[in-house]
């Protein structure tokens, strides 16, 4: 396991999210504020995948220097908010979903298991008699 390689990957991800997560600020102020704007800028995202980040902000340097400049803002100024409480945040979550996981499974095959091996005739409930 290369833990150095999957922290990287990470990291590009949640790069990226921040990215998306900026645009969608950055659309909603301008559909307040300048929608003409805001539909060129939804225009343009329709366009061009924010999936990379990275390469999505290349592409608007080049046709909208501003609007990128403005999501580069957003983006870092909610990486500052937020990347303090990431790291413990991403644990619990992922140990609560794993813990609700595992319940849900073993739910699941211990009432496969029940009904598949129902009980010995002698041990009826009253109701059955």
């Amino acid at each position: 396991m290369d833990l150095k390689r999957v922290a990287k990957d990470t990291a590009k991800v949640l790069t990226s999210y921040m990215t998306y997560q900026a645009l969608r600020i950055v659309l909603d102020q301008l559909g307040e504020n300048d929608p003409p704007q805001a539909l060129w800028l939804h225009s343009f995202s329709s366009k061009h995948s924010i999936q990379d980040g990275e390469a999505y902000l290349e592409e608007l340097l080049r046709a909208k220097q501003d609007l990128a400049f403005r999501i580069m803002t957003v983006r870092e100024h909610l990486t500052e908010e937020v990347a303090e409480f990431l790291p413990e945040m991403v644990r619990a979550n992922i140990q609560k979903s794993n813990m609700e996981h595992r319940r849900r499974h073993l739910e699941r095959i211990t009432q496969l298991t029940v009904s598949e091996n129902p009980a010995h005739p002698e041990q009826q409930t009253d109701s059955e008699n």
